[in-house]
């Protein structure tokens, strides 16, 4: 820079090329590293993002309208988050331009501006300046390449994981719950050929554990219909899996105990992306959110629907406590880290909930 002392020339130099490092590392580790990664600059942007959102969102007065502004966060965070790219970069290239002997910061910033947009109305007079133009240029296209490329990936991951949720409330309905889709099953005659089920979504969570943490923004993009959400229908079908090993007589079913150990696995790993702190090998008998009295009222349900239940009712809950137990604090803190929508023994207990309180309309009050 000129007139100015050789090491704070270095030392902007430096900081410039810093701050382009930081985005390549945020674009790497967010889209292109398949495993989760907690990235810095990518969860400032998502989080700050979403604070406006959660504000806006209490300031509703109905669930429907809080949801509806919520639906808005990852696409808006999806825009922003390139957005914030291209100005860190080009943040960083002005100062390098200036550094470099660029005569001021305005013609630092063009000269970054005109490279990294590839307008190519200011032309680098010597070999430094050049190689900055073009390694600017070049990640200015990459980036935008990356984010085009990456978007239907991340929506068709988004379209297979819906899929299997609106499948689910044509017996668990919406929202969904393990009792109306154990007593659907019994009077259509499925409930003991309920393997299928338990083996779609053993597959469904293997992808849930693989996506949900290398591409996070998935856990935030919501369902079509309000009522319904994936983490609702993932503690559905895992609650529906504990009761049937526990509860129903209908005999043991090993794709039954899979579908629970795929899920409360997939649960945790996406809790553990999200800081969720849980114990990964609990005891049978550690207390779970879900109170005896809570279960003895579905035991009654179930048995008044027709559909068989065993005998010995204090071994069923032991049972059914003993399942739950893998899969309770991630499900309830997932639930409310995704401000999920109404649904019983996951969003309505989560000790997490962060939507600022709001009133729900009656199709979604707790009955």
């Amino acid at each position: 820079m000129r007139g100015v002392h050789p090491v704070v020339s270095v030392f902007v130099f430096l900081a410039g090329a810093a701050l382009v490092v930081v985005v390549f590392d945020s674009a790497i580790r967010t889209f292109i590293l398949p495993r989760g990664a907690a990235v810095p600059f990518s969860r400032a942007v998502f989080v700050g993002t979403r604070a406006l959102f959660l504000f806006r969102a209490g300031r509703t007065k109905t669930y429907e309208a809080s949801d509806r502004v919520m639906a808005m966060y990852v696409p808006v965070s999806l825009l922003a988050l390139p957005t914030a790219w291209v100005v860190t970069v080009g943040v960083g290239y002005t100062g390098m331009f200036r550094a470099l002997g660029a005569p001021g910061w305005r013609a630092a910033f063009e000269a970054s501006g005109s490279a990294l947009f590839t307008l190519g109305f200011v032309h680098p007079t010597d070999v430094p300046k050049l190689a900055l133009t073009f390694s600017e240029a070049a990640i200015g296209l990459a980036l935008l390449a990356l984010l085009i490329a990456y978007l239907p990936t991340i929506y068709a991951a988004f379209s297979r994981r819906e899929v299997a949720v609106a499948q689910l409330s044509v017996l668990a309905g919406s929202p969904p719950s393990p009792v109306q889709l154990l007593t659907r099953a019994h009077r259509a005659g499925l409930l003991g050929e309920l393997d299928d089920l338990w083996k779609t979504w053993q597959a469904w969570f293997a992808e849930l554990g693989e996506t949900h943490t290398s591409l996070a923004s998935l856990n935030f993009l919501r369902s079509p219909a309000s009522d319904r959400s994936w983490i609702t229908a993932a503690g559905c079908v895992l609650d529906a899996a504990s009761l049937a090993q526990s509860t129903l007589a209908v005999g043991w079913s090993p794709q039954a105990g899979i579908c629970i150990r795929s899920g409360f696995l997939a649960l945790r790993d996406v809790a553990t992306y999200f800081s969720v702190d849980f114990d990964p090998d609990p005891p049978s008998d550690a207390p779970i959110s879900i109170t005896r009295e809570e279960f003895d009222a579905v035991y009654d349900a179930l048995a008044h629907d027709g559909v068989p239940v065993r005998a010995d009712r204090d071994h069923c809950w032991r049972d059914f406590s003993g399942w739950r137990v893998n899969y309770d604090t991630p499900l309830l803190a997932l639930a409310g880290v995704i401000v999920a929508p109404y649904a019983e023994w996951s969003s309505d207990r989560s000790p997490r909930y962060r939507r600022p309180p709001i009133r729900r309309s009656r199709r979604h009050r707790r009955p």
